[in-house]
């Protein structure tokens, strides 16, 4: 089977790896030239298309001439024309970073945490015109743990989404049982920063720990970017904190230090540990 590949990140390259090494050819490459897929096809010698080229007319008559027979969307967030869906004979499926339909849209896994879930999922889906609506191929679910980041949870989804991957490259397309949403459950997530990206003392201690790891991809750039708070007159970006467990009756905002000199700042319910903070 002829296979098109649309990524991003090292998740798409890993993809790559997984369509080359197995029983099928790859047809098309397009991902962003820089990308790990770009620098691995590099050098290997193949030939890719620049992301770009997906917003510019004529994707899906290229990919006809190619004889595209499926196509895999991984972490690309362009949206891809009916023209090009409706190519690929076995259809387009897309990689998705949360269980759907509750987790559509962007940043799934850090919603998952600042939402307080215990679980969270992947899905491999086929595509529809619209995001992230078309019946379901395969869906696994996992757990979250209280010292999940943002960057943990979405490392799990990619590594339990290659896998899923590798389910759909075995078997026949023509034969999959796939399951239609149920869009009366969807949600969707947009761009946007809850809390508009800052941390608010009045919430509870353990809201504002789950915001903070949502936001952490450390050592890499944050969609979400760093949570931002006032603490007395200063501006400071916070990166890490750490729940205490102790009650506390000071006004919301509240700083104090503890015996071993960690800052410490009064939520609606308990002390909160700033482990990493810096002044802006």
């Amino acid at each position: 089977m002829r296979v098109a590949l649309i990524c991003e990140e090292a998740a798409g390259a890993r993809a790559l790896q997984l369509i080359l090494r197995g029983r099928h050819e790859l047809a098309a490459l397009v991902t962003s030239p820089g990308s790990p897929a770009w620098t691995l096809a590099q050098k290997l010698g193949i030939s890719a298309v620049p992301a770009a080229r997906v917003r510019a007319p004529g994707l899906g008559d290229d990919l006809a001439r190619l004889r595209v027979e499926l196509l895999l969307n991984v972490h690309s967030l362009y949206v891809l024309p009916a023209s090009v869906l409706r190519t690929p004979v076995h259809g387009a499926y897309n990689l998705h970073p949360g269980p759907l339909p509750d987790y559509a849209g962007l940043n799934a896994p850090s919603w998952a945490i600042y939402n307080g879930e215990d679980s969270h999922g992947v899905t491999l889906h086929r595509m529809e015109p619209g995001i992230d609506t078309g019946p379901i191929a395969f869906q696994e679910r996992f757990a979250i743990t209280p010292e999940d980041t943002g960057l943990s949870l979405s490392l799990r989804c990619a590594e339990k989404g290659l896998a899923l991957i590798e389910r759909l490259l075995a078997a026949d397309p023509a034969c999959l049982a796939l399951a239609p949403q149920d869009l009366g459950r969807r949600r969707y997530f947009g761009r946007g920063v809850p809390q508009g990206g800052r941390i608010d003392w009045r919430h509870s201690a353990r809201r504002m720990h789950a915001f903070v790891r949502a936001c952490d991809y450390h050592p890499f750039a944050s969609p979400w970017g760093v949570p931002r708070a006032r603490l007395a007159d200063r501006e400071v970006e916070i990166r890490k904190v750490a729940l205490t467990g102790e009650a506390c009756a000071e006004p919301p905002g509240t700083v104090r230090c503890d015996r071993a000199g960690r800052t410490r700042v009064a939520c609606a319910d308990q002390w909160l540990c700033l482990s990493t903070a810096r002044s802006v």
